[in-house]
């Protein structure tokens, strides 16, 4: 399905959502996520290693006041991300995203501020064990806290409510600090409560 909306392309990938392509990098990243969907069909979400990959999905969590973003110290990765992880064949990946925020994030009540794709991001996995190098096609979501005090996870080190307006003094991955661009962009990082209109 495409649809034009403030100048972007609006595509669908089933299980996944809708994405709004801004520019040429989106739009190769997208078309990627949805080869390796159309190529593996229900196998693109489980962990199966044979694929290469798999698709994962996160959640960019603001804080209430829309002025933070919930990040995580991963215990494996040794760096600060945002939450998120593997669909383990579910094909709904903004609900696994919803589901891992909350077990990540000790969080009594998040808000999915859109079903739509917020940001898409490709990235390898190194080498662990006996699991090889593998690709995820992570979809990320924009969510909002909205109730509960924060407690880490046993794949965290510890979890922080960094201000958007900090946000390289933890982390210089792009990925990360593209999606808090992408929310400036927006209008959302205002220190008000965040909101997606389509």
């Amino acid at each position: 399905m495409r649809a034009f909306w403030h100048g972007y392309v609006w595509m669908r990938i089933d299980g996944i959502g809708e994405f709004a392509a801004r520019d040429a990098r989106d739009a190769a990243e997208w078309a990627r996520v949805a080869a390796f969907c159309a190529r593996h069909g229900q196998a693109a979400f489980s962990r199966d290693p044979h694929f290469g990959g798999h698709v994962t999905g996160s959640a960019f969590v603001l804080s209430p006041d829309g002025a933070s973003v919930l990040l995580t110290h991963h215990a494996k990765l040794d760096r600060w991300l945002q939450l998120g992880g593997h669909c383990d064949g579910i094909a709904d990946v903004a609900f696994v995203a919803l589901k891992e925020a909350y077990e990540e994030s000790g969080l009594s009540r998040i808000r999915l501020l859109s079903d739509a794709v917020f940001d898409v991001d490709i990235h390898e996995i190194p080498a662990r064990g006996v699991e090889p190098a593998h690709l995820h096609y992570d979809l990320r979501y924009l969510m909002q806290a909205e109730a509960g005090e924060i407690a880490a996870s046993a794949e965290s080190h510890v979890l922080a409510w960094v201000p958007l307006s900090d946000l390289s003094r933890y982390t210089q991955a792009e990925s990360v600090l593209r999606m808090a661009r992408r929310l400036a962009g927006q209008g959302l990082s205002e220190g008000k409560n965040a909101s997606v209109t389509p």
